[in-house]
């Protein structure tokens, strides 16, 4: 069963109902929720737990991709608390925002703890730029959106 069900009204445009908006709301706060738990979580162990493993450069690159994983927990947990952006471009957000960060700052928190690993991050890194285009796509998906102002 999908939770994102719409009416077929008029051929050429959809329908959704309001069901399917408090959902996607619903998703959009859980996963900024969640985001920001884990951000201030991994924040705390580059404080306090990498400072012995690895040497300060790899800390500082460490804290970049917990300070991005921050930036985007507040802007999901904006876009869910908003009407100004249409339903189609809040799935389309949540989803370049998701993927974005599993690889900009996922790959950022392996490079920099690339030395406790037996995996070789390095081969990877070609994924963060992919990353950091997501999330730029995403802020201009949700521009054109509020500037379109078009609810659903």
């Amino acid at each position: 069963m999908t939770n994102f069900v719409w009416h077929e009204s008029n051929k050429s445009k959809r329908h959704f109902r309001p069901k399917d908006h408090f959902y996607m709301n619903k998703k959009l706060l859980i996963t900024g929720a969640t985001l920001g738990i884990l951000g201030i979580v991994l924040g705390a162990f580059a404080a306090h737990g990498l400072e012995k493993l690895v040497d300060a450069d790899a800390i500082k690159t460490f804290e970049t991709g917990v300070r991005y994983q921050m930036y985007h927990a507040f802007f999901l947990l904006i876009l869910g608390s908003t009407s100004f952006v249409d339903l189609k471009s809040k799935k389309t957000i949540f989803y370049l925002v998701l993927f974005g960060l599993i690889f900009f700052s996922g790959s950022i928190y392996g490079l920099a703890t690339n030395t406790l690993s037996n995996f070789d991050f390095k081969m990877i890194a070609w994924i963060t730029p992919i990353g950091g285009l997501l999330l730029i796509i995403a802020w201009a998906v949700m521009l054109v959106g509020i500037i379109r102002g078009q609810n659903d």
